[in-house]
């Protein structure tokens, strides 16, 4: 007769060695993201999810990351984000889960003359231990100076990453139209990556919607790089607070229904 098979994965591990994180990653999967002016809109993401395991466990099936994420197969909305990490942190007793989506965002831009798409990168990074935290980034390439100046057909100079932490929802547009405004009407428009990153800086800080940013400005030069970065709060009070320890979003994920 033979032996039943153990299962290794919540087999006790009397090594007390931590696996800090385990998961997969790449995996690309339709989403539907909040659009301000259709209300959704379909796009396609590359996921990683991942967990903090305790010692006590020697492992997981990693197919359970992928079984969680097709639970969610046609509904898988930022209103749903939450309910994900939450159904990975329960099915794979973990003490912490992990959720980052990277994807292409089509909108027209607020100061475009022309009734054109324009594509931008974002990313959403979400993790779940006693709380949800939820970090959301996006890319805004910057135009050289004449091309701000005349509306002309753009020609890239650099990039700007800003990533924030909300108290209330900041639709992706507008906080890409806060960006862009703060480039157009900066200090001579100059794409310095200093003053770039001072006036998108200045922008976001005076916005009552966010708690926490981080600006990074590139320029890729023909023979090296140069870059700016700021991070808001460091030492500082947040908006008056008396505290400068980082609030974990709490603002709604998505619109009613969706």
């Amino acid at each position: 007769m033979g032996a039943s098979m153990k299962d290794i994965q919540n087999q006790h591990d009397s090594r007390r060695i931590n696996i800090r994180k385990v998961g997969v990653k790449d995996v690309s999967y339709p989403v539907i993201v909040l659009d301000k002016a259709h209300r959704a809109q379909k796009t396609v993401a590359t996921v990683n999810m991942y967990v903090n395991l305790p010692h006590q466990f020697k492992g997981t099936h990693m197919s359970r990351f992928v079984e969680i994420l097709n639970g969610f197969h046609d509904r898988f909305t930022l209103s749903a984000y939450q309910c994900i990490l939450e159904e990975m942190k329960a099915r794979l007793n973990a003490e912490a889960a992990h959720l980052e989506m990277r994807f292409p965002y089509f909108f027209t831009p607020g100061n475009s003359e022309e009734a054109t798409l324009a594509r931008y990168t974002c990313r959403l990074y979400g993790t779940l231990a006693t709380e949800l935290d939820l970090v959301v980034e996006v890319d805004v390439p910057i135009s050289t100076v004449a091309c701000m100046k005349t509306g002309t057909a753009p020609a890239l100079w650099g990039l700007a990453t800003v990533a924030v932490r909300m108290q209330r929802l900041l639709w992706i547009e507008d906080l890409i139209d806060l960006i862009e405004g703060a480039l157009a009407g900066g200090e001579e428009s100059v794409p310095a990556v200093e003053r770039a990153c001072t006036v998108i800086a200045a922008t976001l800080e005076a916005t009552e919607a966010l708690i926490w940013y981080k600006v990074v400005v590139k320029n890729p030069a023909s023979s090296y790089a140069s870059f700016a970065a700021r991070e808001w709060p460091e030492d500082r009070p947040i908006h008056g607070s008396g505290s400068a320890a980082p609030i974990l979003l709490t603002w709604p994920l998505a619109a009613p229904n969706l």
